[in-house]
């Protein structure tokens, strides 16, 4: 009898996991909505494609915002839907989570795949799949709107700018990564360029043709060109992590190229009323108190007290006077967020943008202690700067809030 109920046992279990389906794991989708051209996206773009790869039940649709407007549409929805601000790309929607933008696959991926583990095992209401099926699809719709959805493979890249130029010489140049570098010096050469750069500058050189020790008069000098290199090196490599920590958000773009467009209208009135090209940010009791300052740190017989002091007062009287040309290291870090580069890169195009800068200073020291005669940038240079200047900030900002996709290098 135990036999027989042992069979019985044993045949109703195998019928039961023979017969009974296996449920296939569900697939999981997660919606990508991206800006052609944006770093941060392509960044995600690459790390979806291995997830997929690694992960095949998961789905990627894929959503282009900048050039579709019903993929716009369909963005500000699942936005309203989720609560969420959906001003800045990427966004990724996974159920009824979302996250805006990305930083790299072992922050934000993980976070996604979080996320994704959630719904595989709790559920999740698919929002964005909802809100497609319900508004953006023909049948359900007397519109002809469609979304435009497209997997990772299918997504075809198109610039708006040539792929390459000829040139006498060089011949054939990529326009990508030709223009940066051009960009760079022509932005840190009109930085260079301005009044309240170089008085100190030339102040100070004043002082030490005084001196009777050539070895002090270069290491004081030195001294103050490097710290203020180095003053104005941290201020963009801020404004660049902050920006890079943001991401794309277009509010945050937009505000940059108001501030391009302000900058480039001072810029051009200081051309037309400014016929001295002087400094207008330090008035004259404020240099006057900087130059005695100046004279007593120089004639400080203590020679490392004299080199802190000059250290300290580069750095005082740069953070102070970057009111001057603030706009342009803005805009340039907002152009380096854009653009597709390294950490690597960012930084050695920042390290460029302050060599230009400094040259003029470098240049202008370099020659008064060789002659030992003090020279200077006339105001005729310092008023061109602020006209060219003024040009290419109104046309930075023109193109940063209407075509950001044509400053996206790399």
């Amino acid at each position: 009898m135990k036999k027989i109920i042992y069979f019985l046992s044993s045949l109703v279990f195998c019928l039961i996991f023979f017969i009974t389906p296996v449920s296939a794991q569900a697939e999981e989708t997660i919606y990508f909505f991206y800006g052609d051209g944006c770093p941060h996206c392509a960044k995600e773009e690459a790390y979806l494609e291995q997830l997929t790869h690694d992960r095949p039940e998961i789905k990627v649709l894929a959503f282009e915002v900048w050039k579709n407007r019903i993929n716009q549409s369909l963005m500000r929805a699942v936005g309203e839907a989720l609560a969420a601000d959906v001003s800045g790309v990427p966004l990724t929607v996974v159920g009824d989570n979302y996250l805006i933008g990305f930083l790299n696959a072992q922050t934000t991926g993980r976070q996604i795949e979080a996320y994704l583990d959630q719904c595989a095992d709790l559920g999740c209401e698919d929002v964005a799949g909802r809100i497609i099926e319900e508004k953006f699809t023909p049948q359900n719709n007397n519109s002809n709107q469609n979304v435009n959805s497209n997997t990772q493979e299918e997504q075809a890249k198109k610039s708006l700018l040539p792929e390459t130029i000829g040139l006498p010489i060089f011949g054939e140049i990529e326009v990508k990564k030709f223009s940066l570098p051009i960009l760079t010096v022509i932005i840190a050469a009109l930085d260079g360029f301005n009044p309240c750069a170089m008085w100190v500058l030339i102040f100070l050189i004043s002082l030490l043709l005084g001196m009777a020790n050539r070895k002090r008069m270069w290491i004081l000098g030195s001294a103050f060109i490097l710290a203020s290199a180095a003053v104005y090196f941290a201020f963009m490599v801020a404004w660049l992590n902050i920006l890079l920590f943001l991401g794309l958000i277009i509010w945050i773009r937009i505000a940059i190229g108001l501030v391009a467009l302000a900058s480039g209208g001072y810029h051009l009135k200081e051309w037309w009323v400014n016929r001295e090209a002087y400094c207008k940010v330090t008035g004259s009791e404020k240099r006057q108190r900087i130059f005695a300052r100046l004279k007593e740190i120089t004639q400080n017989q203590k020679f490392y007290l004299a080199l802190g002091g000059i250290i300290l007062l580069a750095v005082a009287v740069n953070l102070v006077e970057a009111i001057c040309s603030a706009g342009l290291p803005v805009v340039f870090t907002q152009i380096l967020t854009l653009s597709d580069l390294s950490s690597f890169s960012h930084y050695a195009y920042i390290l460029l943008y302050i060599f230009i800068f400094m040259l003029d200073d470098l240049l202008v020291f370099i020659i008064a202690m060789v002659t030992l005669k003090a020279v200077g940038v006339t105001s005729r240079f310092s008023r061109a700067s602020n006209l060219i200047g003024g040009l290419v900030m109104l046309i930075l900002g023109i193109l940063l809030i209407f075509k950001p996709e044509w400053l996206m290098f790399g």
